[in-house]
C-alpha cells in the first residue's frame, strides 16, 4: 500500500480485518443482540462516506441489497456449516429490503440474521460436545471414506440429518488429522473437546458492536475489499499498532472460515527471517516458550490469536500450522523469536554476484529493496541525514559503481509497497526527467507524479525482479521502467494493488476507503493485473490465493490516457531471443528442474477436492507426497554434485542465513541468479542491436 497505507498500515488492517465466525452463547440461553442506537446512525455515516468520497460510484439498490445479504452470509457462515438450508429460502424475503433498511438506518434484519446464526452454532456445539463427553463415542478409521473440502459450490445441509452426516464426517476428519500428528485418540478427542467448550464459552464476548462491525462490511466490501469499516474498539488497537508499539513475529493475518490465515511477511521480521512461515500457511495452534503447550485456537477469534502470537522481545512463540504446499490437513510445528522490525533493518542493502557469460566474468550489483520506507520524523526535524529507500539506495549504487559493476538488479521481491513519494523519486535515480505515476480521483481528475530532476544516479543496464507480493509502490516503480523501457522486468505477474485508501474519522469508529486509483505512464492500471514480467520465472505462489485478483469484489483492470515518454532501450528486436535463452536454460538447469515439478504437484493437488477418512490411506497419501519432496530434492543436489540428505527436516540445517539473519533459499537465489543471467544477455544483445542499428 502507498504511504498512509504502508505495509505497517497493511499488517494492522489485516490483523483487525476479520469477521466474526464462531462466537456462539449457549443454547440452553442464547440471548438476543440488538442494535444500539448509535448503530443505526453510524450506518447511514457510513453509507454517507461512500457515497460521497469513494471511488467507485456505486448506487445502494435492490440488486446491491441482495450482494450484501450474500457477503454477510457468507462472513458468518463460509464453510455452510451451520444455517440450514431452510434458514437460506427463509432469508430470501429479505433479499431487496436491505438497501431501504440500510438508508433508513434500520438493523433490525441484520441482527435477527445473525442471532439465528448464534443459535445454530451453539446447537451444532453443544452437540458435538456432547457427543464427544459420551463414553461410548468410537471412530471408525477403516471405512473408505472422504470430506469435501471445498464447499465454496455446496448447498447448505437440507435437513438435521445431512447437517449431521456432515459434522459426523468434519468430526471424524479433526480427529484424524490430530492422531497423524502423533496424538492418541483419546488426547485427540481432548483437543477438540476443549475446542468447542472453547467457543461455545466466547459466546458472551460477542457484542452488539461485534454483530454491527460484521454486517457494516458486508456493506463496504460491495464497494471493494480494501474498503472497511472499523468499530471504536478496533480503531483504538489500530492506532496502538500504527505506533509499532507492540511486538510478534512480523506477519500479516487474516481470518479464513475457522483458520488464521497467513497473508504476508513483514520484510526483516522474525517469520521472515526464520523462513519456515509462507503465505497461505493456516495457524491452528500456538504455544509459549520452548516448552509451553500447544494452545488449539480453531475457530478463535482473529484478535486473540492476534494477542497470543504477541509478545515480548526475545521470547519463543510456538506456531502448530498446515503448510499451504503441503498435504491437506498435514500439522507442523514451528518456533520463532519475538522481536521488532525496526526500520534500519528494512532498509536496502546491496551485494555482488560473479557470473560468467560468453566465456568472460562479469559482476552484477543487488540492491535488495524490502519496503519503500521513509523516516518522516526524521524528515521533520530537518536531520541531513534521514533515511529513505531512494537516499539510501542511491549510496549503493555508488558503492557499486565503485567496484566497476556491469549490470544492476533491482530486487523487489516480497517488497508490499510502502511510500509513494519514495516509489516516485526512486524511478527518478534512473531516469533524466519525465513522469512516473497518473492517480485518479473518483472525479475522474488526473494528477501526473513524476521526476524534475535532470541527474541520473546510475544510467547502465539493469534488471527488476518482482514476483505476486511484489505490491503497490513496487509495481509504480516497476511498471514506470518497464515503460521507458529502462530495463528488463523478470519473475512474476506482481500482487496487482492499483488502489489509494484514506482513513477517515466517524462519530462512531472510522471508515478506511477507497478514494483514487494508479496509473502507469502507458496509461494501464496496475489494478487487479499488476505488472507482467518481460521475462517470467516459475512460481510457487498460487495466484489464485494470492493477489489482488484472489480478492472477491476487487476493482477491475482498465486504462486511461497514454503520457509522452522517453523509450531507453528498444526491446521489441532482443526480447524474443532473450526468452528463447531463458527457456533453454531452464531445460537443464537442476533449480528451475526442481521448481517446475513442484508447480506441477502443486496444480495436480489443488484439483483434488477430496480428502480421505481413512487412515491407512491418509497415511499413504503423506507418506508418497513426503518420499516424493525428497526424491526431488535429492535429484536437485545430485544434478549440483551436493550431497544427498536422508528426510527433509535435514535440510533446515544445511541453509544458509544473510547478513539480517534470514533464511536463504535455494529457489530464491536460483531465481535472482537467472535475472542475472537474463540481464547479461540483454548487455549482449543490446551492444550487438545498436552496432548493427549503427
Amino acid at each position: 500500500m502507498i504511504h498512509i497505507t504502508s505495509i505497517r498500515h497493511l499488517l494492522i488492517t489485516s490483523l483487525l480485518s476479520g469477521f466474526i465466525l464462531t462466537s456462539q452463547v449457549s443454547a440452553n440461553a442464547v440471548s438476543s443482540l440488538q442494535p444500539e442506537p448509535i448503530h443505526n446512525q453510524t450506518i447511514q455515516d457510513i453509507v454517507k462516506s461512500l457515497n460521497q468520497d469513494h471511488y467507485n460510484d456505486i448506487v445502494l439498490n435492490d440488486e446491491l441489497s441482495g450482494k450484501i445479504l450474500d457477503q454477510y452470509l457468507e462472513a458468518l457462515d463460509p464453510s455452510k456449516a451451520y444455517f440450514y438450508h431452510t434458514d437460506i429460502e427463509e432469508f430470501q424475503q429479505f433479499r431487496n429490503q436491505l438497501d431501504d433498511e440500510i438508508r433508513n438506518g434500520t438493523l433490525d434484519t441484520a441482527y435477527l440474521i445473525f442471532n439465528r446464526f448464534q443459535l445454530r452454532t451453539t446447537e451444532r456445539l453443544e452437540k458435538l460436545i456432547t457427543t464427544l463427553e459420551d463414553p461410548a463415542f468410537k471412530t471408525n478409521f477403516t471405512l473408505d471414506e472422504t470430506l469435501e473440502t471445498d464447499r465454496s459450490e455446496s448447498n447448505w445441509p437440507s435437513n438435521e440429518a445431512s447437517m449431521q452426516e456432515f459434522w459426523r464426517k468434519r468430526l471424524k476428519s479433526a480427529l484424524l488429522g490430530l492422531k497423524l500428528a502423533d496424538k492418541t485418540i483419546e488426547e485427540a478427542e481432548e483437543v477438540l473437546l476443549k475446542r468447542y467448550q472453547s467457543q461455545l464459552a466466547r459466546a458472551s464476548q460477542t457484542n452488539s458492536e461485534d454483530v454491527f462491525q460484521s454486517y457494516a462490511n458486508a456493506l463496504t466490501k460491495q464497494f471493494d475489499p480494501h474498503t472497511q469499516y472499523f468499530s471504536p474498539r478496533r480503531s483504538e488497537n489500530f492506532n496502538i499498532n500504527m505506533s509499532l508499539s507492540l511486538e510478534g513475529i512480523g506477519a500479516v493475518l487474516q481470518s479464513e472460515n475457522e483458520h488464521t490465515k497467513i497473508v504476508r511477511l513483514v520484510p526483516a521480521g522474525p517469520a521472515d527471517k526464520a523462513g519456515q512461515l509462507k503465505p497461505a500457511d493456516l495457524i491452528v495452534g500456538v504455544g509459549q516458550g520452548d516448552d509451553g503447550e500447544i494452545q488449539d485456537v480453531v475457530g478463535w477469534r482473529l484478535d486473540e490469536v492476534v494477542a497470543l502470537i504477541r509478545g515480548p522481545k526475545g521470547t519463543i512463540v510456538k506456531l502448530e500450522i498446515i503448510p499451504a504446499d503441503g498435504e491437506e490437513g498435514q500439522h507442523k510445528i514451528i518456533q520463532i523469536r519475538r522481536n521488532k522490525v525496526k526500520l534500519e533493518e528494512q532498509a536496502a542493502q546491496s551485494r555482488i554476484i560473479e557470473l560468467q557469460h560468453q566465456d568472460k566474468p562479469y559482476k552484477l550489483g543487488v540492491i535488495s529493496i524490502p519496503a519503500f520506507y521513509i523516516d518522516f520524523a526524521a524528515l521533520q526535524r530537518g536531520d541531513t541525514d534521514y533515511k529513505s529507500t531512494t537516499r539510501d539506495t542511491a549510496k549503493l549504487i555508488e558503492e557499486l559503481k565503485s567496484q566497476d559493476v556491469d549490470g544492476l538488479i533491482i530486487d523487489l521481491r516480497n517488497n508490499g509497497g510502502g511510500s509513494l513519494r519514495e516509489a516516485n523519486e526512486l524511478v527518478g535515480l534512473f531516469i533524466s526527467r519525465g513522469p512516473t505515476v497518473q492517480i485518479r480521483d473518483p472525479e475522474g481528475r488526473v494528477n501526473i507524479m513524476g521526476d524534475s530532476d535532470p541527474r541520473v544516479a546510475y544510467n547502465g543496464p539493469m534488471a527488476v525482479l518482482v514476483n505476486r507480493l511484489s505490491a503497490s509502490a513496487s509495481e509504480i516503480f516497476a511498471g514506470a521502467i518497464q515503460d521507458y523501457q529502462r530495463g528488463i522486468i523478470v519473475g512474476g505477474q506482481t500482487f496487482g494493488k492499483g488502489t489509494v485508501q484514506t482513513l477517515s474519522p466517524l462519530r462512531h469508529g472510522q471508515i478506511k476507503l477507497t478514494h483514487a486509483k494508479f496509473y502507469r505512464i502507458s496509461g494501464e492500471s496496475t489494478q487487479n493485473k499488476g505488472v507482467i514480467p518481460d521475462i517470467s520465472l516459475p512460481t510457487l505462489y498460487d495466484t489464485e490465493e494470492i493477489g489482488e485478483s484472489a480478492l472477491d469484489g476487487a476493482m477491475p483492470w482498465d486504462k486511461v490516457h497514454e503520457i509522452p515518454h522517453q523509450r531507453y532501450i528498444s526491446f521489441t528486436s532482443i526480447l524474443p531471443e532473450i526468452s528463447d535463452r531463458h527457456s533453454e536454460r531452464r531445460k537443464f538447469d537442476p533449480d528451475f528442474l526442481y521448481m517446475n515439478s513442484q508447480v506441477q504437484r502443486l496444480n495436480e493437488n489443488k484439483k483434488d477436492r477430496l480428502l480421505s477418512l481413512n487412515e491407512k490411506t491418509l497415511q499413504a497419501e503423506r507418506n508418497e507426497s513426503e518420499n516424493w519432496l525428497l526424491a526431488k530434492e535429492n535429484e536437485r543436489r545430485t544434478a549440483k554434485k551436493l550431497d544427498n540428505i536422508k528426510k527433509l527436516s535435514d535440510l533446515e540445517e544445511l541453509l544458509e542465513k544473510d547478513s539480517q539473519g534470514r533464511t536463504i533459499s535455494p529457489e530464491a537465489e536460483a531465481l535472482l541468479t537467472e535475472t542475472g543471467r537474463v540481464l547479461l544477455d540483454m548487455i549482449e544483445l543490446t551492444d550487438k542491436y545498436i552496432a548493427i542499428k549503427n
